[in-house]
């Protein structure tokens, strides 16, 4: 893969430019992205993929939030894909989706109701994480009734009750349940860092250029001073974000010290994520909460995702619970990664 800085600026214009205010999938930009390598971007290349790391991956996920890209980049890359292949289940090409939940397979035979299952309308395939099966389904197995979430992306509900092909069904991988949960989380970081970010700009940009009392409401003392704590808390998302991706690239996600940096990642985007929020609403003042405003794509995407993956309440609690695991002679071990 190319350097960072150079896959971002790439991720950057492709986002830009297909960035606009409508719903559901975007095939055009899924073209784009299957195109230049970013669709399945931390996949091998027998299932597909170009090969990055999780921190390559963070850099194209964290432009996709910024921008509110309406592709399923986290469910076919760093979910679908994943969990196929490492089950021994054929990637089929397209978008994909993935879900847990509970189905009855017998043999072939499969059925089930799946809930708020993402861009299941618009996926060539649901990769379905049950209890001991992995499940692959195609669009011709399911009847997909349409859902969303706040952000107006397809939560849809799926139901299937019928045979699969040869070949999509297998036995659940060791410790394939832990990581999809570890993977579904440090994707939803990513992306909410990103939005977080976007929302920022814009809040920045319109302080900028709306004028009051004859001058732009950015010179203000306490219009200053609210950009400044929502800047703080883009930097500690990202930050936050940026180290957990790193954290899985160098040690992978089974190792304590990866899956406690996930955890704060996604406690800490999620906490971020209201507050900026907040933040650029009041900036924006009312126009900022009309349908026809831009920033309403960013600010819903924030406050969806900050409950989708583990809310903060659970990621902190997971916090909580290793620390005092830990103990006093290992809390510092696994806060740092090192003895």
């Amino acid at each position: 893969m190319t350097d960072n800085s150079e896959l971002r600026e790439l991720a950057e214009s492709i986002f830009a430019d297909a960035r606009d205010a409508g719903t559901g999938f975007d095939a055009e930009l899924w073209k784009t992205l299957e195109g230049t390598g970013l669709a399945r971007l931390t996949l091998p290349s027998d299932a597909g993929g170009s090969e990055g790391s999780f921190s390559d991956a963070a850099v194209v996920l964290a432009e996709a939030g910024a921008y509110a890209a309406r592709v399923p980049l986290v469910e076919t890359d760093l979910l679908a894909g994943w969990l196929l292949h490492a089950a021994g289940i054929g990637v089929p090409a397209g978008p994909l989706t993935a879900v847990t939940a509970t189905l009855d397979v017998e043999g072939s035979t499969v059925r089930g109701t799946l809930q708020r299952v993402p861009w299941a309308r618009a996926a060539a395939g649901i990769a379905v994480l049950a209890p001991h099966h992995v499940v692959l389904l195609g669009p011709e197995q399911i009847t997909v009734t349409d859902g969303s979430n706040l952000a107006e992306e397809p939560r849809d509900a799926v139901v299937v009750d019928g045979e699969v092909p040869s070949g999509a069904v297998a036995a659940v991988p060791e410790g394939a349940t832990q990581e999809f949960r570890l993977r579904a989380a440090l994707g939803r970081a990513q992306l909410l860092a990103g939005a977080a970010r976007g929302a920022l700009a814009a809040a920045v940009r319109y302080a900028g250029e709306r004028v009051q009392f004859g001058r732009p409401i950015g010179r203000f003392q306490a219009v200053q001073q609210q950009l400044a704590l929502a800047a703080a808390e883009v930097a500690a998302a990202s930050a936050a974000a940026s180290a957990a991706a790193a954290a899985v690239t160098a040690d992978g996600f089974a190792d304590p010290a990866s899956r406690l940096a996930v955890a704060a990642a996604k406690a800490r985007t999620g906490e971020a994520a209201g507050a900026v929020a907040r933040i650029a609403h009041q900036v924006h003042g009312a126009i900022g909460f009309t349908r026809e405003h831009d920033l309403r794509l960013l600010t819903t995407r924030l406050w969806a995702w900050r409950d989708e993956d583990g809310a903060d309440a659970e990621w902190n609690s997971e916090i909580g619970a290793a620390a005092l695991a830990a103990g006093p002679e290992g809390l510092w071990p696994l806060v740092t990664g090192r003895p």
